[in-house]
């Protein structure tokens, strides 16, 4: 079993072991990602060059990729296979000799 899934059996379990279930519905994981990215984005607000709190900035990351599993769960999507098709996309609207060093949309390249 790769990290991934086991990583989401964890997830599964724990949710399970709450009944958490019934509240893990597409649109509100969604919702829930968006709101935990939106706490990421916090502790950074405001701040020029001061000390980040590398705990605080672990602990939302642990959040964003939780929701983002279940969500991935709940469709039953394998992770490495859709970011690895994504990158293959990627890869074709970024050739590296047209992007490298830039940061243009791909159709401003």
């Amino acid at each position: 079993m790769s990290e991934i899934k086991s990583l989401i059996e964890k997830i599964r379990k724990f949710n399970h072991d709450r009944d958490w279930e019934q509240f893990h519905n597409p649109k509100d994981l969604a919702i829930a990602l968006n709101i935990e990215t939106s706490e990421l984005l916090e502790l950074f607000l405001w701040k020029r060059g001061e000390k980040i709190d590398i705990e605080k900035i672990k602990e939302e990351l642990a959040d964003i990729f939780t929701f983002a599993l279940n969500i991935a769960d709940k469709f039953d999507l394998d992770v490495t296979k859709i970011i690895e098709d994504k990158m293959a996309k990627n890869e074709k609207k970024y050739p590296v000799e047209k992007a490298k060093g830039k940061s243009n949309k791909y159709d401003e390249l």
